[in-house]
């Protein structure tokens, strides 16, 4: 289907649908590659926009709204979607047209915000998606009779497959023709719409339990293989003990798994290093790129894997519905400590990175909530903290098994780590929802979507994603950074007759002995001193400036051995226990506290946490230090 020239005003379309919907799927489906990523103007709501040319040859904008389940929107991201489709978003049109997508196994939850829509008074088409899961349920869906009952058009679709929304472009064209004849495209007079009442959400109910009444059939006991896996993973005590096993299974995997890819990376980057010093003269630009770029950029390359392992997890977990069940078992956890239960899942996403962890906070309606899970995202362990870990528990702790030799001991160290992280997450926010952040507990509502199986080339694609941000970044703001390390740590040469190693009167090196004094209690070394600095820009710099330094101290060790292998020559234990510990607690990268900054819109907040995460760092590196050394006896 070739582009043709656009209309003077390109239709423009929004997508409305539940969460878990398969909305962003048909938004996928419907506009391939051709689309973008921003936010909406004055919040950090995420849009998406495409375009895609109609079977009339129409070229058509459309707009992946977030998922709600009503217009009275009860948290910001609900709140963004009502104000697009009623036209009272500033700098954004209203749309000519709605699709609303709704999961076919589950219209009860879904037809309610269908009435909802119907009262605009503007062209809606319903999608009726997953046609194939409501199908092997058993399930029959009169769509004649729905569209009848409803007052709109409504389309089965299969997102996920080639070909699945075919029905859907059509239909969109006669809409797009209706609309134009009724001159709805291009209007932008705002919806009428005012907030329904209890009265409207009963007669709500009422009508939705008519209309499937009349339009669908339900098999008698649907859900059986849902039911059967829910009744063992939702168990008080059994679901608890295997969600326990799945999170330790993806911290050793994390460890154990990526070990040989990790390996070939290592070898390749040392078969470069030798290639280059053989063939190069000695001179700065043989400096930069051994010392600065292999040494820096390379050593954080080299944990790719790692992330990748963490990041297979976590969309396996959410492609097959497991996610939400995860969030139903620790709801009863989270509100001991005061924290709502759908808290779990931005705190889990800040496992990968506390930004979008912060981010999907905003799925929790009440504020106080909201904060208190904001401010303790940084505590969970991000995958750039990996590096950092995986560097020291390679240096310091014996590669053997423990427990009967079914457990690594590198990765129950790793799991141990991440524990800390989560026990003091959940501590801070005990103390405070119940002294800065009171409030009234309120219960979690989710739905449980049904159990899928994950389609690899899904899978495959969310990895290749994180595979390429985490290249960029390296190939990027690492990259920019190392190299400035470098210059810092080369230039000014040391004077005539100097008896110490050259980095020592380098600009780094003084900025290292600098600061060592404010750490030293903490048992760090100038070196390290010096790599946190950069490490507030992004974590995982720290192993680059740390390889960096190493590398250009001239010891002859750093440029022969591991870097893990002369850290675990030149630190004490204590030292690299308290570096764990610091990164524990690690004070956050400056992202996360811009967009807290952006998300709460408060200043107030970013500075609370990096002052409240600063002092934690300190205060368990340093007992992390004296307690380590008085036990083993430094």
């Amino acid at each position: 289907m070739s582009d043709q020239s656009p209309p003077k005003t390109s239709p423009r379309i929004a997508l409305v649908g539940n969460p878990n919907s398969g909305k962003t799927a048909v938004f996928n489906a419907l506009t391939g590659s051709r689309q973008k990523v921003a936010n909406y103007a004055g919040v950090t709501v995420e849009k998406k926009e495409g375009l895609f040319v109609s079977p009339a040859g129409t070229r058509v904008r459309i707009i992946d709204l977030p998922g709600t389940y009503s217009l009275r929107a009860r948290s910001p991201d609900e709140a963004v979607t009502r104000d697009v489709v009623l036209g009272r978003m500033q700098g954004e049109t209203i749309p000519d047209a709605i699709v609303f997508v709704a999961d076919a196994t589950n219209l009860k939850q879904n037809l309610r915000l269908a009435l909802e829509l119907r009262r605009l008074g503007r062209p809606i088409i319903l999608a009726l998606n997953m046609m194939d899961a409501a199908e092997k349920q058993g399930m029959a869906v009169d769509a004649s009779e729905l569209s009848a009952e409803l007052g709109m058009p409504v389309v089965g679709t299969i997102a996920i497959e080639k070909g699945g929304v075919q029905g859907l472009l059509d239909q969109i064209d006669r809409t797009i023709q209706v609309a134009e004849t009724e001159g709805w495209v291009g209007s932008q007079a705002e919806c009428g719409w005012s907030e329904p009442s209890s009265h409207d959400l009963r007669d709500y109910h009422r009508e939705v339990e008519r209309i499937l009444g009349r339009a669908v059939q339900v098999p008698p006991k649907p859900h059986g293989l849902t039911r059967k896996l829910d009744s063992v993973l939702l168990h008080p005590l059994l679901g608890l003990t295997i969600l326990m096993l799945v999170l330790f299974l993806m911290f050793q995997g994390v460890f154990s798994w990526a070990k040989y890819p990790m390996d070939l990376i290592d070898a390749g980057l040392s078969g470069l290093n030798a290639f280059i010093l053989d063939s190069m003269a000695d001179g700065p630009l043989r400096s930069l790129l051994t010392d600065g770029i292999i040494a820096g950029v390379g050593t954080v390359v080299m944990f790719l894997p790692q992330i990748l392992v963490l990041f297979l997890f976590i969309q396996l977990l959410e492609d097959t519905g497991y996610m939400a069940r995860a969030a139903f078992l620790l709801d009863k956890l989270m509100g001991g400590v005061g924290l709502h239960g759908r808290a779990f899942i931005p705190l889990l996403s800040s496992f990968a990175c506390a930004v979008p962890g912060v981010m999907a906070a905003r799925v929790i309606e009440n504020r106080a909530d909201r904060i208190a899970t904001i401010m303790i995202a940084p505590l969970m362990t991000c995958s750039a903290r990996l590096p950092v870990y995986t560097l020291l528990i390679a240096a310091f702790v014996p590669n053997k098994t423990v427990l009967g030799g079914w457990v690594g001991l590198p990765g129950l160290v790793m799991f141990c780590l991440y524990a800390a992280g989560i026990v003091a997450g959940l501590l801070v926010a005990f103390v405070m929802k119940r002294t800065v952040l009171k409030g009234d507990r309120e219960p979690l509502l989710m739905e449980l979507p049904a159990y899928r199986m994950p389609r690899p080339k899904n899978v495959g694609l969310a990895l290749l994603d994180r595979a390429k941000a985490f290249l960029t970044r390296a190939g990027t703001t690492i990259f920019a950074m190392m190299v400035l390390v470098w210059f810092l740590a080369s230039f000014p040469a040391p004077p005539d007759g100097a008896t110490d190693v050259a980095i020592r009167y380098s600009a780094a090196g003084a900025i290292g002995h600098a600061l060592a004094p404010l750490l030293a209690p903490v048992g760090f070394n100038w070196q390290i001193a010096l790599a946190l600095v950069p490490g507030m820009a992004a974590r995982e710099v720290v192993v680059g400036v740390l390889g960096t330094v190493y590398a250009l101290s001239d010891t002859g060790e750093a440029l022969h051995n591991s870097l893990g292998a002369v850290l675990a020559q030149s630190w004490s234990l204590s030292t690299a226990l308290a570096l764990l510990a610091w990164y524990v607690f690690a004070p956050q990268c400056l992202a996360t506290l811009t967009v807290v900054r952006r998300e709460l819109n408060s200043r107030f907040w970013p500075v609370a946490m990096f002052v409240f995460l600063t002092s934690l760092a300190y205060g368990g590196a340093y007992a992390t230090f004296h307690i380590s050394r008085w036990l083993l006896g430094e």
